[in-house]
């Protein structure tokens, strides 16, 4: 499976920065955002396509006042999207910045119309966020459109995740990445749960990732651990810009921080292997190895005081020991010479 030219069936681990609302409404900030995270090692830049009115009422009944106890607590939604949405007529602009510094740009529409204007622009995939996954009708829209599909998990059912990969594999759509995700902001550590990981490609048959709200690098590099393909993290140019995910997102020094230790990950990880390599044949010097350890007579029988299982490894493996036992030597032996099996008759 191939996002653009990235394949998640590779060793490689796709390293998304999430732009969201890092931008304080600045074009200038979002473009200099985009470019810093090429490079702190970024693989791909993603954004977010709503207005306040595709997303909910401009209604400030109870219902409508965000609580709870979240970051944007008192704020009525249509206040915390107006503050955080992208405008639209920034995106063209945005994804050709992205790829002229080599990334890939792509969004999480969050209606038919987003799914719309972003086809325009051709994104190489969509992003299903985890509280749009209960709208079946818009993830079976996105599915639809026949690009890769990645959806987050955060507040969804192991129900209604089987019904939203069922809706894609319906509308012909098998490029599916499922992301355990905790809907909280910041997530708590103790609520990663990052297990899930290799329980959804598993119990699903989808290549799994990890989007991740925790703080600080820790998370993503245990996910990496435990099989993630995709890594997503909210990315600031400076915290100091503000707004609705500034306290949970990584600025450049720390994003940087992050994709080296992935890469890091990734190399340790390496392949089911029993092979010996060249470091692995020098370091079996250190193994041991069956030596004389008493000048030996020809005739003379071997016994556990005149051969001994010592170190270093260069003699006959210690496995032949009860086989020589008891035989007689066919040739003198030295103090110190390596024991070799045609030495016993």
């Amino acid at each position: 499976m191939k996002i653009g030219n990235f394949d998640l069936t590779g060793m490689k681990t796709l390293i998304i920065a999430e732009l969201s609302a890092n931008h304080g409404h600045s074009l200038d900030i979002a473009k200099q955002t985009i470019k810093a995270a090429k490079k702190a090692g970024a693989d791909a830049i993603k954004l977010q396509t709503y207005t306040a009115d595709t997303l909910t009422l401009n209604c400030d009944k109870e219902d409508f006042v965000v609580k709870g106890g979240t970051l944007w607590d008192n704020k009525t939604y249509y206040e915390l999207y107006k503050e955080a949405y992208t405008p639209w007529e920034w995106h063209k602009e945005l994804f050709e910045v992205a790829k002229e510094e080599g990334l890939l740009c792509f969004s999480t529409p969050f209606d038919k119309s987003a799914v719309d204007f972003l086809e325009t622009l051709n994104p190489p995939a969509y992003k299903v966020a985890s509280f749009e996954v209960t709208d079946y009708e818009l993830v079976r829209y996105i599915a639809s459109k026949q690009k890769p599909i990645i959806i987050s998990t955060g507040i969804a059912t192991l129900q209604e995740i089987e019904d939203v990969v069922a809706l894609c594999k319906k509308e012909g759509n098998n490029d599916i990445v499922l992301l355990q995700c905790t809907s909280s902001y910041p997530a708590p550590l103790e609520s990663a749960n990052l297990l899930t990981i290799p329980d959804l490609s598993k119990r699903f048959g989808v290549i799994a990732g990890f989007s991740d709200h925790t703080l600080g690098i820790t998370a993503p590099i245990a996910a990496v651990a435990l099989g993630a393909k995709v890594i997503e993290k909210h990315f600031i140019l400076d915290r100091a810009i503000g707004g609705a995910d500034a306290s949970f997102s990584l600025d450049e020094e720390a994003f940087t921080q992050m994709v080296q230790a992935v890469r890091e990950a990734e190399k340790l990880l390496g392949k089911p292997t029993y092979n010996t390599n060249e470091k692995t044949i020098k370091g079996r010097q250190f193994s041991r190895s069956l030596y004389v350890a008493k000048d030996i007579t020809k005739g003379d029988i071997f016994s556990e005081e005149n051969i001994r299982s010592v170190r270093p490894g260069y003699g006959l493996h210690p496995k032949y020991l009860n086989e020589i036992l008891g035989k007689c030597a066919k040739r003198d032996l030295s103090f110190g010479d390596r024991l070799n099996i045609e030495d016993a008759e």
